[in-house]
């Protein structure tokens, strides 16, 4: 497993200046939920909402992660929340290749590794690939050293033109559904490095001759039950679709901001050549 160590960040501290009414305010707006709404969820009242968020009460610190819980605020912005509100950091943010998750990081490991030989990879909040298996490198087989080191980001590697874009037959919409998956993070969270990375990706250029137009199945096929990643690999089209999942209730933000994401194939195909791979 490839660890990526990763460290506390000043961004929530400094959100945490502006004081915990502004904070609260627009993350309220962010959800499109009324300050009614919000006091009805959180067992509070309407009034006591509006004092917080102008400044005219300060909220306990059960009060803040209460309404931070109702309105989904990522956990490393609960953070930011506490310390606005005069109190401390109640989520820790631990190295991956800190001892204490040493448990996370083997059980992962083997997660990814019994996955073979289908693809599967860990990645952090910005796609910075934390660890990958063996059906990843067959995928990532000719791709330049230059996006591989020193620390591979999926987004990147999978968009880049020296990356896998040539490869995937429907470029057009596997590019689409990528992007509006890293917009629905951003209109969730506030990360400027996402945002930084989204801008990047966005910008690389998509040849005028790449797949998309039609179709995703070849004709004559079953239709996919989702939309599928379709890459040349030796000279074959394999198929896949992905799933993602996360950690339920994480007390720290390193862990919050873990995915695991698994590509299982999407066709026959697909299934009896990688297997072949490793028969």
């Amino acid at each position: 497993m490839t660890i990526v160590a990763t460290g506390p960040s000043s961004a929530a501290a400094d959100r945490a200046g502006r004081g915990i009414g502004p904070l609260l305010r627009a993350w309220r707006e962010r959800r499109r939920v009324s300050q009614l709404e919000l006091a009805l969820r959180a067992d509070s009242s309407a009034r006591h909402i509006s004092f917080i968020e102008t400044g005219r009460s300060r909220p306990s610190e059960e009060m803040v992660l209460r309404l931070a819980e109702h309105l989904d605020v990522p956990v490393r912005e609960r953070n930011a929340l506490l310390l606005a509100a005069g109190y401390a950091p109640r989520y820790p943010e631990t190295a991956l290749d800190n001892p204490a998750l040493d448990a996370l990081r083997d059980g992962m490991e083997r997660l990814i590794q019994g996955y073979e030989p289908y693809p599967a990879l860990v990645v952090d909040g910005t796609y910075t690939v934390l660890a990958a298996n063996r059906g990843i490198g067959m995928l990532l087989e000719g791709v330049p050293e230059s996006l591989l080191t020193p620390a591979p980001n999926a987004m990147r590697l999978t968009l880049h033109p020296q990356g896998l874009a040539p490869r995937i037959r429907n470029l057009r919409e596997w590019r689409g559904h990528l992007l509006a998956q890293m917009e629905r993070q951003i209109a969730l969270q506030r990360s400027d490095g996402l945002r930084a990375l989204y801008e990047e990706v966005a910008g690389y250029p998509v040849p005028e001759d790449a797949a998309g137009t039609g179709p995703a199945e070849p004709a004559g096929r079953v239709p996919y039950f989702a939309l599928p990643l379709r890459i040349e690999h030796a000279g074959r089209t394999l198929s896949f679709v992905s799933s993602i999942a996360t950690f339920n209730t994480p007390m720290d933000i390193t862990v919050a901001e873990l995915a695991i994401e698994t590509f299982l194939p999407a066709d026959p195909a697909t299934v009896k050549y990688l297997h072949t791979l490793v028969g």
